[in-house]
């Protein structure tokens, strides 16, 4: 069976004037189960958010009142079924994470994971990522941000799709506080070697193993079984870390 998602619609967004669109997604959502329909409908108002475009507002959003306290805020895009987001969130209470997912099952998965681990510190778009940074979040307000995987569009020809781009590595660090971290994750040399190729120019962040340096996976960041699994056949995983000035 596949639901029908309340979800927003999406416009498009361009970061530089006279530039193409750009997105952090393309759309694929893949079977959409009762289960997570239901999460959808019954778990919503509690953790979702829904994406309100700049027009006729002021303001970003105040997650402050979102949340309800004010506490550093950790952003993860792209968080597929949660998994990472969920073990993030409990085990860093003093902090509130926000998720972003365009692909619904893997929205309404972590829904019911977040009701059943009875967290509180987690807040979910289902929305792209690019129009919820700049129009949703307020410049210097996130500790850290957080890409675990993000499609690598392997084929050459497709990888102007993928989302370490620099104009979007520059949309992140404005909403980065000062002495805010950025961590990627990668299963793919190729997409590692693009990262550094942006990420060492980028003026506002400092790689914090040195140019062109990776970290072992930092406890914070869950070792999934489909990991594990090509680490065995000996796949390689890169874990980049990056700094922004204090």
């Amino acid at each position: 069976m596949t639901g029908t998602v309340r979800a927003p619609g999406r416009k498009p967004f361009t970061i530089e004037p006279g530039h193409r669109a750009v997105r952090s997604f393309v759309l694929r959502q893949g079977r959409f189960t009762p289960a997570q329909q239901r999460a959808f409908d019954a778990l919503w108002p509690r953790f979702g958010l829904d994406f309100r475009p700049r027009e006729g507002r002021a303001a970003p959003r105040d997650f402050d009142a979102e949340f309800g306290r004010s506490a550093p805020r950790v952003l993860e895009i792209g968080f597929g079924n949660g998994e990472a987001l969920r073990f993030g969130a409990a085990a860093d209470p003093a902090r509130d994470f926000i998720g972003i997912e365009v692909h619904a099952p893997g929205v309404g998965r972590l829904l019911n994971g977040l009701d059943a681990d009875g967290l509180r510190n987690v807040r979910v778009y289902h929305h792209d990522a690019v129009e919820v940074l700049a129009n949703e979040i307020a410049d210097a307000s996130l500790d850290e941000v957080r890409i675990y995987f993000p499609d690598p569009w392997h084929k050459k020809r497709h990888h102007k799709r993928r989302l370490v781009q620099p104009g979007f590595v520059a949309l992140l660090v404005r909403k980065l506080a000062p002495g805010g971290r950025l961590h990627l994750a990668t299963d793919w040399h190729d997409y590692a070697e693009q990262m550094w190729d942006v990420l060492d120019a980028e003026p506002g962040l400092r790689n914090r193993a040195g140019p062109r340096g990776q970290v072992p996976r930092p406890p914070w960041r869950p070792q999934t079984h489909f990991e594990a699994r090509g680490l065995k056949l000996g796949h390689g995983v890169w874990d980049l870390l990056y700094d922004a000035p204090p």
